[in-house]
């Protein structure tokens, strides 16, 4: 049985394989999943897990080089914003686009890890970097 790190299999598997510059998601409760985008579904119920634990589990095992947030996470969950800010390392990019064009990315994901976040606009697509 394995005694470190992230536990889940799915989760474990998909960052094993990505390459650099792929790409994976990590949302909150109401996040469209584009259809044939692979989705791992860690919602318990409303809130649970919440958006930024499973972001601390996943920053810890995969390294990104750069980040996609909506633009309107800066007005609409500012508190969510520094949340994510402060977990992020200072190298990674951090790209702002609306919520209607992070939708449309979603479609160049490997795959989106649904939350039970509920609140808005926490959503992230992170970029896998290189280990050297």
């Amino acid at each position: 049985m394995k005694k470190h790190g992230i536990l889940n299999s799915d989760i474990a598997k998909v960052l094993v394989d990505l390459g650099h510059t792929d790409k994976i998601a990590i949302g909150d409760a109401g996040l469209p999943v584009p259809d044939g985008v692979k989705k791992i579904d860690l919602a318990l119920f409303l809130s649970e897990p919440s958006f930024l634990s499973v972001l601390q589990v996943v920053l810890s095992d995969m390294k990104v080089e750069a980040v996609v947030l909506a633009e309107e996470i800066k007005d609409q969950n500012p508190k969510q914003l520094a949340a994510v800010k402060a977990e992020l390392k200072d190298n990674e990019a951090i790209t702002y686009v609306s919520h209607e064009a992070f939708k449309q990315q979603l479609k160049d994901v490997k795959v989106v890890i649904r939350t039970g976040e509920a609140t808005p606009y926490s959503n992230i697509i992170l970029q896998s970097g290189v280990l050297f």
